[in-house]
């Protein structure tokens, strides 16, 4: 199984490591810093080079259990030694916006107990649908200025894995609906210092005040109890 080196340091840009498998453009390494996409988060693009030659990386997928690069050409082997580089623009973007989340989800969670029923991480915007009967747009202003609060005290960000059976009964600590996968032994967890922690998989900054400012753009009310927001950073 590929080690996922991001899980331990979203600010890898750069890597070394051996293809293990190769077939039709889709490249598994014994290790990677590209994020697959899952969980909302888009995939890492970039590329991946060997003896000079590149192999533009366009999306990154799990694939039964293995991390699985999509190559714009074939030619790599099983065995060959490479340099992986990512799209490094891309994945901070994706890294503050995905800390934004969690410092809204927190905020939903703790004003209405809501839980996050779907997300969709993007680039430019983003949103998060949680199941909450609250539908007052200006409840909303008035979380998101307190996400903005929450950015610019700058806390540290820390990532530590847990056996499940330390946090199960933790309520808190779990923010989504549909609740964890079944057969987890451990979970990794993100915490904002003194603010929320949420199991997760995901890549993040290591302050909240890289995020920067936290921009309401929409609200729905998508019945049956599913409020969605929009919102992007400025």
């Amino acid at each position: 199984m590929t080690n996922a080196l991001y899980l331990n340091d979203s600010y890898l840009k750069e890597f070394s490591a051996k293809v293990v498998k190769t077939e039709n453009g889709k490249i598994i390494l014994d290790q990677t810093a590209f994020y697959p996409e899952s969980g909302g988060q888009l995939a890492d693009n970039g590329k991946l080079i060997m003896n000079g030659e590149e192999f533009s990386i366009s999306n990154v997928k799990k694939e039964n259990g293995e991390i699985v690069h999509f190559a714009n050409k074939e030619g790599l082997k099983e065995g060959d030694e490479i340099k992986g580089i990512i799209d490094w623009d891309r994945r901070y973007k994706m890294m503050r916006m995905h800390t934004a989340a969690h410092i809204l989800s927190a905020i939903f969670h703790l004003q209405t107990n809501a839980l996050i029923t779907g997300n969709q991480l993007g680039l430019e915007k983003s949103r998060i649908d949680f199941n909450t009967e609250n539908f007052d747009r200006q409840a909303f202003k008035d979380y998101f200025a307190a996400a903005n609060d929450a950015v610019k005290w700058d806390l540290p960000i820390m990532v530590d894995v847990v056996p499940i059976d330390n946090i199960i009964n933790d309520k808190k600590m779990f923010k989504l609906a549909k609740g964890l996968p079944p057969g987890l032994k451990e979970v990794r967890i993100v915490e904002i210092e003194m603010f929320d922690k949420q199991a997760d998989g995901g890549t993040h900054v290591k302050f909240t005040k890289e995020v920067g400012k936290i921009e309401l753009i929409d609200a729905e009310n998508k019945g049956a109890d599913n409020r969605r927001i929009y919102f992007k950073l400025e």
